[in-house]
């Protein structure tokens, strides 16, 4: 903010006579409302001006900046300054000019404020070193007074070296760059640590043109993190990674050294540019294969302890730093996918058998699985074919069903091989992953380690019992279960399903047969090998009105041989009616010669 100087309005000025327009002294009535508009013009709302104290009480000041009345502040805005007297030239902040009350609201506090902040910006601005006064520790830091705003001294930015104990900072003065600042909440960062970097770099530089790799120093712990140490080797710091500090498994570098120890280190690796030091403790001892007993060999059983478990495998410590590496595949004689964690977990004691052993590369392969009995070994004979088993669904394809009869014995399960009459186009249709489902074994494929199994198989073949109902030309009620382009599935008795193309679907009406409708349908060809049935119900209609035709066709034929027996029919009528009547009265004569 910048400081304005308030114009004083005239003294002694006769208001009574200005309000009843009369001019006072030799100035127009003019000239004083702008000579008074203008005392109110250089003043503006949220500036810091120069006032004048007029009074002071216990409980406020009274301050003139040269407005139309004077503005009352707290006393306690100036408890920084006990010597304050009547007359004194104080800065203050303009509030409001006029606040609702019609009075001028200033702050004595918020213009020292502003000034600070200013002060502070600059600071940052001109990369200064300014002094501070630590108040007190807060979260994570302290709070520092830096031109009477409370800073923020990350536990970070105290010193170069980590800080355990922060008290023994508070009530000191410090100098400090002011390295951030939030200019919406008002926030300041400053830091002690950024003072004595550039020192620090340019001693950096010297020790660290003198390294070697391979070189052994002497450092000390100075700072410990989970990923690894930080040791510092006389004025720059070195890393020793977790993995660096031991040859067996470290979960927290607190196992092995703890914070101010005294420690021997090994140069791995620097880099010049980026000031990184890579420092080992392992390196110095003897590396524990060398001492891994010699009479250890491929087939041998070994005890171990779990240190690390991934999804693809189990790492099993034989001994401080030797490990083998027991592969998911070798937990299980079971060939579909799991994880390790399914079989191991960290700090389990296992019995292993040795299936690879490198001493040169270090490398150790082991196996559980290995001690106990391979179940393919006598397949044949616990799985013969035709024989029944029940086993476990395992997973789905689009072409079957993969079940384990035991752990090690998988088999395939074809999903043509699942039921005799359903048209089945996936497996979840039929059963549900973890269900148990009776198969029966169909061929066994030993090199592949694999079993083809079958449900339905497990059933008589219905379609012998179908290839008598279901005859060429026979009629059956079904219903439409499933609409496609191509036709519709017919649902049949015994739960036998056929199948309509859409031509055989019209009705006598001439409308298409629609899904869930119950129709007679003629039954058009029957497969037996492919388990096909192919319906119409168009061709009952269609057979009745030829039928029917055929029937018109035959009597038209007979209608003339009807006519020529209709015109032949009298003289046949009279000639029998007479001999009839002669041999009526040939019998009564011989009756009564008979008498």
């Amino acid at each position: 903010m910048t400081e304005s100087k308030v114009q004083t309005p005239i003294e002694d000025f006769d208001w009574e006579a200005y309000e009843n327009g009369e001019t006072a002294g030799s100035k127009s009535r003019e000239e004083l409302v702008n000579t008074y508009d203008e005392s109110l013009k250089t003043a503006k709302d949220n500036e810091v001006v120069t006032g004048v104290v007029k009074s002071i009480t216990k409980r406020e000041v009274r301050v003139d900046i040269g407005m139309k009345s004077d503005a009352i502040i707290p006393v306690s805005e100036f408890r920084y300054n006990p010597d304050l007297k009547v007359g004194d030239e104080v800065e203050v902040f303009i509030e409001a000019l006029e606040d609702k009350n019609g009075q001028l609201r200033l702050s004595h506090k918020k213009a020292c404020q502003t000034r600070s902040w200013d002060r502070v910006n600059q600071a940052l601005e001109n990369d200064e070193i300014i002094k501070g006064y630590v108040k007190s520790r807060t979260k994570g830091g302290m709070i520092v007074d830096v031109f009477g705003i409370e800073a923020f001294l990350p536990g970070s930015q105290i010193d170069v070296r980590p800080i355990r104990d922060y008290d023994v900072f508070v009530d000191k003065t410090m100098e400090f760059k002011v390295v951030k600042i939030n200019q919406e909440y008002k926030n300041v960062v400053v830091s002690h640590k950024a003072l004595i970097e550039a020192e620090l770099e340019a001693q950096k530089r010297e020790i660290i043109s003198k390294l070697e790799k391979g070189q052994v120093l002497e450092g000390k712990v100075k700072n410990i993190t989970p990923y690894g140490v930080f040791v510092d080797l006389g004025g720059v710091d070195g890393l020793v990674h977790i993995t660096d500090l031991s040859w067996g498994r470290v979960s927290d570098p607190r196992e092995v050294v703890e914070l101010d120890q005294d420690i021997k280190v090994v140069i791995l690796d620097f880099d010049n540019e980026k000031k990184r030091i890579a420092l080992g403790v392992k390196q110095l001892l003897p590396h524990p294969w060398d001492a891994l007993d010699q009479s250890i060999k491929v087939g041998d059983h070994i005890k171990g302890r779990v240190v690390v478990m991934a999804d693809y495998g189990a790492f099993v410590e034989v001994q401080p730093g030797v490990e083998g590496l027991i592969h998911v595949s070798e937990m299980s004689w079971s060939q579909h996918l799991r994880s390790a964690q399914d079989f191991l977990k960290v700090g389990d004691e296992v019995e292993a058998v040795v299936l690879t052993l490198d001493r040169d590369d270090r490398k150790m392969s082991l196996g559980i699985k290995q001690l106990k009995k391979d179940p393919w070994e006598n397949i044949e004979e616990k799985y013969a074919i035709g024989s029944r088993h029940t086993a476990k669904v395992r997973n789905f394809t689009n072409f079957g069903v993969f079940v384990e009869i035991e752990e090690g014995v998988d088999g395939l399960i074809h999903i043509s091989d699942l039921s005799w009459t359903k048209k089945i186009k996936h497996p979840s249709e039929f059963t549900q992953v973890g269900n148990d489902i009776e198969v029966q074994v169909l061929e066994i494929d030993k090199g592949n380690r694999r079993l083809s199994l079958g449900h339905k198989q497990l059933e008589e073949n219905p379609w012998d019992v179908f290839e008598t109902i279901f005859t060429v030309g026979s009629i059956h009620e079904g219903t439409i279960t499933e609409v496609m382009d191509k036709g519709a599935v017919i649902a049949l008795e015994y739960g036998v399903e056929g199948f309509a193309t859409p031509k055989h679907l019209v009705k006598e009406d001439g409308s298409q047969a629609k899904l869930d409708e119950k129709l007679n349908f003629k039954v058009i060809e029957f497969n037996k090998d492919s388990k096909r049935i192919i319906l119409s119900h168009s061709r009952i209609a269609e057979d009745a009105n030829k039928s029917e035709a055929r029937a018109q066709q035959r009597a038209a034929a007979k209608k003339p041989r009807r006519e020529e027996e209709q015109a032949a029919a009298p003289s046949i009528e009279k000639t029998t009616l007479g001999d009839l009547g002669a041999l009526q009265a040939l019998k009564e004569q011989m009756q009564k010669e008979g008498k």
